[in-house]
């Protein structure tokens, strides 16, 4: 795969102790959506024993001017260096990599099952979708702690009016600690919540992303409710 040099251009929160990041994009670099790159650190000024490699899923779509990943801000020498090098400073990036995209065939939907920053790879694919005006029906599904723990909510709350075939389904599992009002769901994703919204179970692609925990869990009850595993794709990740 390429490698190029590329810089910071900016970088903003979007949720308590995520950050986003955007990067200039190379003119010669095209990926679809859902894919991801390899980010080094070129001579950081510390490291540690997690080195100065990590991958990222891209959270921009592919039209998009900038390059944008995100992510937890963990208290480890690659993340305190991408919290505070200044704008301009240079990194390498290899890829993309990764299948983990929106399937051809529109006649069956597709349904995002993720948590916090897990939901990366399906903004790229919902934007999109919006932007391509793309005929699939897309459930996105989101689980957090509390709405501020949601990386991107109000825009992925907001997509819909780009993009009639979209839906958005979140919900959180410790309101009593937030300090924010929610109307939405409560509780983890469930065979009820998947139900309630989608017109027949069996007949999407399911998409889940995040740690192996809710990965193993999604998978469960996706086999529970009666889903075989070709209708089903995965992208597990640990740590942030």
């Amino acid at each position: 795969m390429p490698t190029y040099t590329v810089s910071l251009k900016q970088r903003q929160g979007v949720a308590d102790g995520t950050v986003a990041f955007c990067f200039e994009k190379p003119a010669s670099l095209s990926f679809k959506a859902g894919q991801y790159l390899i980010f080094t650190l070129l001579d950081p000024p510390e490291t540690d024993a997690e080195d100065n490699t990590r991958t990222f899923s891209i959270a921009s779509a592919p039209d998009e001017e900038e390059l944008m990943v995100a992510t937890r801000m963990r208290d480890t020498a690659f993340k305190r260096v991408l919290r505070t090098m200044p704008l301009g400073f240079p990194v390498e990036i290899e890829g993309p990599f990764g299948n983990f995209t929106l399937h051809k065939d529109a006649t069956r939907a597709a349904v995002f099952l993720t948590g916090g920053i897990g939901v990366t790879p399906f903004r790229s694919i919902i934007r999109d979708a919006g932007r391509k005006q793309l005929p699939h029906r897309l459930s996105l599904f989101y689980s957090n702690r509390r709405p501020e723990d949601a990386a991107f909510l109000e825009e992925l709350q907001k997509a819909k009016s780009d993009n009639p075939n979209y839906q958005f389904i979140g919900t959180m599992t410790d309101m009593a600690s937030s300090r924010r009002r929610w109307e939405g769901k409560i509780g983890y994703i469930n065979k009820q919540m998947l139900a309630e919204s989608v017109r027949d179970l069996t007949t999407p692609i399911y998409y889940i992303d995040g740690p192996r925990g809710m990965v193993t869990a999604m998978r469960k009850m996706l086999a529970d409710t009666g889903i075989h595993d070709d209708g089903i794709r995965t992208e597990e990740f640990n740590g942030y």
